[in-house]
């Protein structure tokens, strides 16, 4: 009797809930979808009809021919990469004008073109925050670039000091040793009359990567090499996985998360053996080094301890620093490889401006190596690399969440909606740029960025605002540094054998890598 009240009492709490579950499905998998959909057309807002499971099967066939095309060179005289690397949104916008919306699942997503309204969306970060992402992705974002709030105020103050320029100054000779060690390999392979054919790509990966090791931590490159080569590899599978829309996805023990969580574990430990060993020589008193960015991160840090609110410490913990150590090795080595690949792609299409360059930097620092002083007069080279991150930014897109309703411009957005600003489609805008906006013309930044703006928030590869990228300072400097030290050394162009197949992975890289004719000078 008494199993009998048990099942009947559990049976009534099923039955009970059983409305509530259908009532919810129900919201979230229609009514919601399409409540949202009513608000955004009433604003003259445009997009697909949302249909329920229908979408999922036309976004499936969608990424397949975007695989497809992918594979494909479509030559660099066609500089307008939008199409192939950032189909979804490039299809929307072309089938229903700027004022356009897609979907992503159940949730609509507005793209944002206009320079008025995307500066409000980089100015309001307390209205327009940070997408909440799948866990794994997770793995690659944590850090300054995904908090808000007062804990994204506190590491940002604590980061900040270790990029300033007048720090950064410091770690010239780390980037100019770890350019000069790939020249040297270079050289080696060069023929009997002065030539090498050779993919520049991987070399430019292992660059960056070299760099972050001596620049950010000071450490081994042994050490530097472990922790980039799982990152990879991590990225890799991430990017491979499949059923990643499946909910709970994450929790099944399937291969490859087993294997993302034991690189997970891996990196983590050595990160904070690199952490350890540095605070360990400190306690010593050893002498150590500050001038690096790991120095500089924990020196910042313990200052920031130093004062309690609360009885809490204000600081970041050891766990935090970690994931800020790796935001470094992501972010560093990604963004300016991607720069300098682009850039050699480029300079080897258009020889005149590759001349030009050389003969900027030959005129500032001769043969020597690249000083701090010289480097803020390369106003070719800053022109040549700003028109690279116009035309191939690392990041193809920005998107926003919003939490609560919010005006942006003539538009009242629901909560609930994503904002999508299309860096590809806005930096490559003819109604902004004018007719030559999908042309290599570094010429129209030979007065600044805000005089080839006009003003207007339409230039934004590392972001704008109050979360404009903290590492900008680095990337442009090193960048700067190798190219001036390329131009010293070598001419180039590109091979025959190049095929121009941008793709985003983590960020927007050459497919099948940049393969260069390179000739000694």
């Amino acid at each position: 009797m008494k199993v009998f009240s048990i099942a009947m009492w559990v049976l009534t709490v099923i039955l009970a809930l059983v409305p509530i579950w259908a009532w919810r499905m129900l919201n979230s998998l229609w009514l919601r979808p399409k409540r949202l959909e009513r608000v955004l057309r009433a604003q003259g807002l445009q997009g697909d009809t949302y249909k329920l499971f229908v979408d999922n099967t036309k976004q499936f066939y969608m990424l397949k021919m975007q695989q497809e095309a992918k594979s494909k060179s479509i030559g660099l005289s066609n500089i307008d990469v939008a199409p192939q690397v950032f189909s979804p949104v490039h299809q929307t916008v072309s089938k229903y004008g700027k004022n356009s919306f897609l979907w992503e699942g159940t949730t609509p997503k507005v793209i944002i073109t206009d320079p008025t309204q995307t500066k409000q969306v980089f100015n309001n970060m307390q209205d327009f925050t940070k997408p909440e992402l799948n866990p794994f992705v997770r793995f690659f974002s944590t850090g300054l670039t995904q908090y808000e709030g007062e804990k994204w105020a506190k590491h940002r103050k604590i980061i900040n000091p270790a990029f300033q320029l007048e720090k950064l100054k410091n770690m010239l000779p780390a980037f100019s040793q770890s350019c000069n060690d790939m020249i040297s390999k270079w050289k080696g392979t060069l023929s009997s009359d002065g030539t090498s054919e050779i993919d520049v790509w991987p070399f430019l990966q292992n660059l960056t990567c070299d760099v972050i090791s001596r620049a950010a931590f000071g450490s081994s490159y042994a050490e530097g090499t472990k922790i980039f080569q799982l990152l990879k590899r991590q990225g890799y599978l991430l990017m491979t996985a499949k059923h990643t829309h499946i909910p709970m996805w994450w929790l099944l023990p399937t291969t490859t998360n087993r294997r993302m969580k034991e690189i997970e574990s891996d990196i983590r430990d050595s990160l904070e053996a690199i952490i350890k060993k540095r605070e360990k020589a400190t306690m010593n008193g050893e002498t150590t080094t500050s001038d690096d960015l790991l120095g500089l991160l924990l020196e910042s840090n313990q200052f920031e301890n130093q004062g309690r609110e609360n009885g809490k410490t204000l600081g970041m913990t050891r766990q935090e620093v970690i994931e800020e150590c790796r935001l470094f090795y992501l972010a560093g080595q990604e963004t300016t490889s991607d720069l300098l690949v682009w850039t050699m792609v480029l300079l080897g299409k258009y020889p005149e401006w590759q001349a030009r360059a050389r003969q900027e930097v030959l005129q500032v620092f001769g043969n020597q190596n690249p000083n701090f002083d010289g480097l803020s007069r390369l106003k070719i080279v800053i022109m040549i690399l700003y028109e690279v991150l116009r035309l191939y930014p690392p990041t193809v897109y920005f998107n926003r969440a919003l939490q609560k309703a919010v005006k942006l411009g003539n538009l009242s957005l629901p909560a609930g909606v994503l904002v999508s600003l299309p860096i590809l489609l806005i930096h490559q805008d003819h109604d902004i740029w004018g007719d030559d906006a999908k042309e290599f013309k570094p010429e129209r930044f030979s007065e600044g960025i805000a005089k080839a703006t006009k003003g207007q928030v339409s230039f934004f590869p590392f972001g704008w605002g109050p979360r404009i990228c903290i590492g900008q300072n680095f990337a442009l400097l090193e960048a700067k540094i190798v190219l001036s030290l390329l131009l010293q050394n070598f001419s180039f162009e590109l091979s025959p054998a190049y095929a121009h197949v941008p793709t985003t992975l983590l960020s927007l890289q050459p497919k099948h890598g940049a393969h260069i004719i390179l000739r000694k000078l």
